[in-house]
């Protein structure tokens, strides 16, 4: 298992638990348990556990039988919730999650209550009724600890895990996994901002729910999620974090979910659903449900619509007036998402969790460019699973310098004006590393013109603010020249440019130009716009690499105008030596 692993987002620990097996493993453990109850003891309403020894982790699996567990959460009183406050001391297990708060001095005389949270009562009593003979686990670095269970086994599963994390330094230990099959909510709105203030808590928990089980979707009123849903059908899969979000879902899928449907086979589906995960990535695969997205749409709500394509909730490209509002709540909590810990607007708060995403990027363009394919090729053509994380981290990243830039615009005198100095730094960098993965995904769903048509007005206000306050440049400087081969392209948009070109020789080669020379006068503007960068030491050396899309069109240019074609860029271009010359900083461009 090798370090310990943390967990930024729910994507990251669903992909992390069926890329290593973990997520088969602990179905098998399930199922195992589920084998040996139904040959020994039939259906009962109670709950039980086995541990399982692997090499690389332990397993301990709880379950429910499935007919029982329905009948509890659907039959009256299936929904009572229990309050923390009325075993607290007596049942020390969840103390750590409603601490008593600090009473001023000048306070201490008034009365005030503690904090509580309520829990499922059916799911407390079944783990209150096996706590004594659970096993102890040592707290060591040597296994990982996973924990699974089957709908209210999948509860007692989470109170479980929940009664062990205070225990974790998750910095140094592995600590719990927990992953629950067809789980019912467990606890209200308390519960939930008790987990979900702490990141490292919040992702240890991945439910799977199916579009076929009733059981997850019963418990509504009241309660609330926390940590990371797995939706899947048999169309495919999708993760969700948001937890306004995922109540959205449970409510509206629960709209197709049968109500008659036999609870074993409804657990014995979920097998299923193990089986064809294990064989891919978790919401990668976008091109069967391009077609439902339209040209206009902004990445971020074509992302949720290819998410709900997956467990099919979209079905056809004429979004009807219930899934436009659903998606349209799951927009919002995304971004809302993105600044759960911001509680007062500051341009520059948040910017060290916007340096790690930064940090986790340049080493994706470190890598990239050690394979001879630059970052933006590498994303362009989704070369690798290691995608995933950075669509994350772009999306974070997005929402995070969107907000900034919207905040800056409604409040310039103070926003606007912090935003000139302390973060301008931070705001360019960001938009030189990431609008070319848009420029990226704009072009691979076969767009055109994309800085007059497809290009976010944050990026434009960025580029703006720092032309602002740029001082004019003479030409580049040494320092610049040594550093060209790790610097960024200084103009945001130039993969838009080079795409362009692109299309515009493929036009001439083809003859279907309506005017020709039209295109050649864009690829004659484009040539010296290149040149006026590499002159300036302006454009990263990552476009000489030869897999990159400039160096795609350079072939089919040469090839368009011939050898015996000059101009300053061809000068440049036709020695390949100058490539690593200037990657050294040491091409003399006149």
């Amino acid at each position: 298992m090798g370090k310990t692993q943390l967990y930024s987002s729910g994507l990251e620990l669903a992909n992390f638990v069926v890329t290593l097996d973990i997520f088969h493993d602990a179905w098998t453990a399930i199922w195992s348990l589920y084998t040996e109850i139904s040959q020994n003891e039939g259906p009962s309403s109670f709950v039980r556990f086995k541990v399982y020894e692997l090499p690389n982790y332990t397993i301990i699996a709880f379950f429910t039988w499935p007919s029982s567990s329905k009948d509890s959460v659907q039959g009256g009183g299936g929904g009572n919730l229990v309050s923390s406050s009325t075993f607290k001391g007596s049942f020390p297990f969840f103390d750590f999650l409603c601490p008593r708060p600090k009473v001023p001095d000048n306070q201490k005389n008034k009365p005030k209550d503690d904090p509580s949270f309520s829990i499922n009562e059916t799911a407390f009593q079944l783990f209150k009724s096996i706590i004594g003979v659970l096993p102890k686990f040592e707290i060591d670095n040597s296994k990982q600890l996973i924990i699974t269970g089957n709908s209210l086994g999948g509860s007692v599963a989470t109170l479980f895990t929940l009664s062990l994390l205070e225990k974790f330094n998750f910095s140094k230990n592995k600590g719990p996994l927990c992953i629950t099959f067809g789980s019912p909510l467990i606890g209200d709105e308390n519960l939930q901002e008790a987990i979900s203030k702490y990141a490292a808590w919040n992702s240890r928990v991945l439910h799977v729910v199916s579009d076929q089980d009733v059981v997850p979707r019963v418990l509504i009123n009241g309660y609330q999620p926390f940590g990371t849903f797995l939706f899947c059908s048999k169309l495919g899969c999708s993760c969700f974090e948001d937890p306004q979000t995922i109540l959205e879902l449970l409510t509206t899928t629960n709209l197709g979910t049968p109500e008659n449907e036999d609870p074993n086979k409804v657990f014995e589906s979920y097998g299923t659903f193990v089986k064809d995960l294990n064989c891919k990535v978790i919401c990668k695969d976008t091109t069967d449900h391009e077609s439902l997205i339209d040209w206009n749409t902004t990445p971020l709500r074509a992302g949720i619509i290819t998410q709900l394509a997956a467990i099919g909730l979209v079905q056809s490209q004429l979004l009807q007036q219930q899934e436009n509002i659903v998606i349209t709540k799951i927009e919002k909590g995304a971004k809302k998402m993105a600044f759960l810990n911001q509680q007062a607007f500051d341009p520059t708060r948040g910017l060290n969790d916007i340096k790690v995403y930064m940090a986790y990027l340049e080493q994706y363009k470190k890598v990239s460019k050690d394979e001879r394919v630059g970052y933006y090729d590498r994303y362009k053509n989704k070369l690798d699973t290691s995608d995933i994380k950075v669509e994350e981290h772009m999306r974070r990243l997005t929402c995070y310098w969107e907000e900034i830039v919207d905040q800056a615009e409604k409040r310039p005198q103070t926003v606007g004006a912090s935003l000139r100095t302390r973060s301008l730094f931070g705001g360019t960098n960001y938009r030189r590393m990431i609008e070319p993965l848009d420029i990226a995904d704009y072009y691979k769903a076969g767009k055109q013109d994309y800085i007059n048509q497809g290009r976010s007005k944050h990026y434009i206000i960025l580029e703006q603010l720092l032309k602002e306050t740029e001082k004019p440049s003479s030409g580049p400087n040494e320092l610049k020249k040594q550093n060209v081969a790790s610097s960024l392209t200084e103009d945001s948009c130039f993969w838009a440019h080079v795409e362009e070109a692109h299309i515009s020789c493929q036009l001439l080669s083809s003859g279907e130009s309506n005017d020709m020379e039209k295109e050649t006068d864009k690829l004659i503007e484009f040539e010296n716009y290149v040149y006026g960068l590499m002159k300036n030491y302006a454009v990263s050396s990552e476009i000489f690499l030869p897999r990159s899309s400039f160096m795609t069109w350079w072939r089919e240019y040469r090839k368009i105008k011939g050898t015996f074609y000059r101009s300053h860029l061809t000068g440049l271009m036709n020695n390949e030596e100058n490539y690593d010359k200037y990657a050294k900083g040491r091409l003399v461009i006149p």
